[in-house]
């Protein structure tokens, strides 16, 4: 079949100990109204992090109504959504028409799925960042056969004009830019918790939507056939929970695919961490002194760019082998301790949490720019600065100036949060590849008879990632090379494919241990 590989997965067996938030906010109490420029803002250990209505992008039409308290409804008078505007609608659908134009894989599993919907029958609960992108890919799993409900993974990633024409096109959105936190769980919640709806395939990122179904609505679990999960964060969360026994559906973990390892996290942060910072504070980056907290493959990308702009780049890092290619890589390795007085730019990129501390804050140069390239909040201790003594000012969309008592001022970029897609755009063409993993991932999921996969947390096929990759090579008018019936043989391969063992490690990708699924 075009749409799934039968059982060549194999199962990863590397466990993480990232424990979940306690999330004790009640999704159902409306907080009080806060006002624009207000510092008290909600701090979560989730990838909501904290609530700034002041960043929310607005035009002269829009007000400051939350979308909770409106009553809207499409032009088909459909109300089963919630977003800004619903009259933003005709503009994102121009924004999603642009998109289609990079996304060509996801074209195609359209057009392939014209006599065929390998999706019949599912419903498909998803917690993304709801962007032109992820449009695409919501509108391909409906041609597939698919109904979905969507919120988003992100508080201030949400594209308020793209949630408007998903909403008017029938799709039940609920998101926009600046939730509150509460308002987070509150969309998450409208998703899940439907009359006459009930989800049987999940597709995260961050794990936030699994964990709310885990702890509100465990019985659904008993009709969902498996997850699909993208980002390091929901992956740890879902090796946590197979470690202790509670994992009950087979989930796929998509971040550590080929295709979203090499190119989403590679290729994307390269090009979007120049853009993000640009955006935010139209600084040039000849000569800046940055260090870059993790040299992963977000990491190896941020510090290709930066170099290439002629930064001067130093690197942290916990891992030996990581570390070695940093060094090889032409990077300093240091201890952030060493730089911290001196680098102008702080860049993390971990997955981990506490990664800059307050003491690290503390020290740092006047005018330093702090931000985060992982997907969580985690990693700049940002609540270490909500104190008396410390002033906050905000600048624009996305940056405030922290102050402290003798003037000295430090740039932080999105609360701590997500860089490129809190501040900017990420490239089409990249999203595409990762889109077009996580949407096989479904189908096989769907598909596989009972039995293929126990409850545990699998890699995707080499063949799928194979597969994925060639969906995109005619936007390249790219020619692969066949093999000859001889080289085949001499290499012991199938002529179609896969021509690398499962075990064999692409640069730069995770030194895991996979054993048969």
């Amino acid at each position: 079949s075009l749409f799934y590989c039968r059982r060549y997965i194999v199962r990863d067996s590397f466990p993480q100990q990232i424990q979940f938030a306690d999330q004790k906010q009640e999704f159902n109490k409306r907080p009080t109204k806060i006002g624009r420029r207000s510092l008290s803002r909600s701090i979560s250990q989730s990838s909501t992090d904290s609530y700034s209505s002041a960043a929310s992008y607005t035009d002269s039409s829009d007000d400051e109504t939350s979308p909770r308290d409106k009553q809207q409804k499409n032009s088909k008078g459909s109300s089963d959504f919630c977003v800004k505007n619903i009259k933003q609608a005709e503009f994102g659908r121009r924004e999603i028409e642009i998109a289609e134009q990079e996304m060509p894989a996801l074209m195609a599993l359209r057009k392939r799925a014209q006599g065929e919907k390998p999706l019949a029958g599912a419903k498909i609960v998803g917690c993304t960042h709801i962007t032109a992108q992820t449009a695409v890919l919501m509108e391909t799993l409906g041609a597939l056969g698919a109904q979905c409900r969507w919120a988003a993974c992100n508080i201030y990633s949400t594209l308020n004009e793209v949630a408007a024409a998903l909403a008017e096109s029938g799709f039940p959105v609920f998101a926009w830019k600046g939730e509150s936190e509460d308002d987070f769980w509150w969309c998450i919640d409208r998703c899940v918790n439907v009359e006459g709806w009930q989800p049987n395939m999940i597709l995260d990122d961050g794990g936030d939507l699994t964990h709310w179904i885990y702890k509100k609505y465990p019985n659904m679990f008993k009709k969902i056939k498996g997850i699909v999960e993208e980002s390091v964060t929901g992956v740890h969360r879902l090796y946590q929970l197979s470690k202790a026994g509670k994992l009950c559906v087979p989930a796929m973990n998509v971040n550590d695919s080929v295709t979203k390892q090499k190119f989403d996290n590679l290729y994307c942060c390269r090009e979007s961490i120049l853009d993000g910072l640009k955006r935010t504070t139209d600084m040039m980056f000849g000569g800046k002194q940055v260090v870059v907290c993790g040299y992963g493959e977000v990491g190896k990308g941020c510090c290709a760019a930066l170099k290439a702009m002629g930064s001067i780049v130093y690197v942290t890092e916990i891992d030996p082998i990581c570390a070695l290619q940093a060094c090889m890589d032409g990077f300093r390795l240091v201890k952030l301790n060493e730089v911290i007085r001196q680098v102008d730019i702080v860049i993390t990129c971990t997955g981990n949490k506490n990664v800059v501390t307050r003491e690290h804050l503390d020290r740092m140069k006047n005018s330093c720019i702090v931000c985060n390239m992982g997907h969580s909040n985690t990693e700049i201790d940002v609540a270490s600065l909500r104190t008396p003594e410390l002033t906050w000012e905000r600048v624009r969309s996305q940056v405030d100036h922290v102050i402290w008592p003798d003037g000295k001022r430090i740039v932080l970029l999105a609360e701590g949060r997500l860089l490129n897609l809190s501040c900017s755009t990420v490239p089409t063409f990249v999203l595409s590849i990762t889109a077009t993993t996580q949407a096989l991932a479904l189908i096989e999921l769907y598909n596989a008879p009972e039995g293929r996969y126990k409850q545990d947390v699998y890699l995707l096929p080499k063949k799928m990632d194979e597969y994925v990759a060639s969906l995109h090579l005619p936007t390249f008018d790219a020619h692969l090379t066949e093999l000859t019936d001889e080289q085949a043989k001499y290499l012991g391969l199938n002529k179609n494919g896969p021509f690398k063992p499962n075990y064999y490690r692409y640069l730069g990708l995770p030194r895991k241990t996979a054993k048969p699924g």
